[in-house]
């Protein structure tokens, strides 16, 4: 987010009017959005620019899977759970959670994703299909304004790639249902209640393999029932989709265009398809 200081002052604006004292604001994570921890209140807030972001939605979805006890952080229960708006602003606000340590393992994060799509499976919500954010890498792709600094070559790439993969997991047939739609590490908080996801902004309907592409190997082993070659497919769209995006000329997201060329380079190498940890472990390298 270019304009943090804006973000966070309509953020404590808007707490402060909800009588939730925050003459503090801690910065947790900044990139299209913007995520802080205020204090003393000890609130989470997500805030985003107006027409940039899906809240409403997101609102309504947590509502109800909290309601069937679904693995997911809560709304802030002392205000209204609605999306406020300040200074073009859109803000949400929900429940801190105090870290805890040691880090879920695999299993027991697999076994809350599975949780969550149990409860994802009873929710009626109109939503968009896993193919919308296909269309929304595409576009990126075929437009060199929003793109101006990928190569002729990477740009053929890309977009052959992402029409391949969505005509081949499409012709599939696989059973599609609600999705989280991104729940990768960062979306999963490491609480005393056990893994909690967070983020719900993502959502879509598709096959559970989808959501699995997002996650670690070690996690998508212990889900039951996985069909290996769509995964496989998916864990390649994955990539792709979000090559995609770290091209975008507004993209934010910290070291993004780092993060594309490597993409590419992974997309250029070919299968096993890495799973996006390890596409950022080999960043962290020295």
């Amino acid at each position: 987010m270019t304009d943090v200081t804006r973000a966070i002052t309509a953020a404590t604006s808007v707490a402060a009017a909800l009588h939730l004292p925050a003459d503090d604001a801690v910065v947790l994570h900044s990139s299209n959005k913007l995520a802080l921890r205020l204090t003393p209140c000890d609130v989470f807030a997500r805030i985003a620019p107006v027409g940039q972001e899906v809240a409403r939605f997101e609102v309504d979805l947590a509502q109800r899977l909290v309601e069937i006890g679904a693995p997911l952080a809560h709304l802030e229960p002392r205000v209204a759970p609605r999306v406020y708006t300040r200074d073009g602003f859109a803000v949400t606000l929900w429940t801190y959670y105090e870290p805890v340590t040691p880090q879920p393992s695999p299993v027991d994060v697999a076994k809350a994703l599975r949780r969550l799509h149990e409860g994802m499976r009873t929710v009626d919500l109109p939503s968009p299909r896993f193919t919308d954010r296909i269309t929304e890498a595409e576009e990126i792709v075929a437009d060199p304004g929003r793109s101006p600094e990928l190569a002729d070559t990477d740009r053929t790439l890309l977009g052959g790639r992402l029409a391949d993969l969505r005509r081949a997991i499409d012709a599939r047939g696989a059973v599609e249902q609600l999705l989280h739609g991104e729940p990768h590490p960062g979306n999963v908080l490491s609480t005393r209640h056990g893994p909690l996801f967070i983020d719900l902004e993502t959502g879509c309907r598709g096959p559970v393999e989808f959501d699995l592409a997002h996650v670690p190997a070690a996690i998508s082993e212990h889900y039951p029932g996985v069909d290996r070659d769509l995964l496989d497919e998916c864990r390649q769209l994955v990539l792709a989709m979000v090559a995609a995006w770290r091209w975008d000329v507004s993209d934010q997201f910290p070291r993004g265009k780092l993060f594309g060329e490597e993409l590419l380079r992974v997309l250029r190498a070919g299968p096993p398809w890495p799973t996006l940890d390890v596409v950022v472990s080999r960043l962290d390298e020295p």
